[in-house]
């Protein structure tokens, strides 16, 4: 198993131009099918805990605990539970149009946006572009790790589709906001609200929500308090496409 899959991936990997298309499409295609038949018997207990029960521990922390013993460096995780109801509206909007549009619309995987992901990352010869979803980012969160390997990719895409059949969008959602990283140890909107605007996460207001919202693809490289070009930027566009909703 383990050697088709090095087979698999290098095919994948060795797919850098469109000239080489086919052959990555139909590498692709069979390590989705090895993965999907590989997940698919395994036991559903972990996302059908994920109902009621919230997890103290995360793929994401372990690795990260893992990373600070290796260099011999301290890490403590701060992390607070809060609902879903006592996460500030704007917060939630915010990252909405941020990470995943469409969110409430898809099925767990935006496809348009995974196609478009592949083709420029194909192109560039190198993983240039992301496309997850809330989701997705969940699922890899949850139960994986930040590896750019195909493979763990294919894993992602699995556990997304098995997830949002189990959960509610509400859930997946209030999961999300309670275990993203925002900074190096900081997981979570309260935590990481606190952590940056001393206050509650309910408590946030629309700026500070769209600066939360600014660094969630880099969030150990920049602050949301922070008057750096990139949260600027990204803190205005986010604003935009707030008001474009109507939030």
């Amino acid at each position: 198993m383990d050697e088709l899959k090095a087979v698999i991936v290098q095919r994948f990997r060795d797919g850098r131009t469109w000239a080489n298309r086919h052959r990555v499409a139909a590498a692709g295609i069979a390590l989705a099918s090895l993965l999907f038949l590989q997940y698919l018997f395994l036991p559903n207990n972990s996302l059908q805990s994920l109902r009621k029960q919230n997890p103290k521990r995360t793929a994401m922390m372990e690795q990260r605990i893992e990373e600070a013993e290796e260099a011999g460096k301290p890490f403590a995780i701060a992390q607070q539970w809060v609902p879903l109801s006592r996460i500030s509206r704007h917060l939630v909007n915010a990252v909405i149009v941020s990470e995943d549009g469409t969110f409430y619309e898809h099925e767990g995987v935006d496809w348009y946006e995974l196609e478009e992901s592949i083709r420029k990352n194909l192109a560039k010869g190198k993983a240039a572009r992301g496309g997850s979803t809330i989701s997705q980012q969940l699922a890899k969160n949850l139960f994986l790790s930040t590896s750019k390997d195909p493979v763990r990719k294919f894993k992602e895409l699995v556990i997304t589709l098995r997830m949002e059949r189990t959960l509610s969008k509400r859930r997946i959602l209030e999961l999300y906001l309670n275990l993203i990283e925002w900074g190096d140890g900081v997981f979570g909107a309260e935590a990481a609200a606190k952590r940056y605007f001393g206050k509650s996460a309910a408590n946030l207001t629309r700026e500070e929500a769209a600066r939360m919202a600014a660094v969630i693809p880099s969030p150990r490289r920049h602050r949301p308090d922070a008057a750096s070009r990139y949260v600027l930027r990204r803190t205005s566009v986010i604003l935009e496409r707030m008001s474009a909703r109507g939030y």
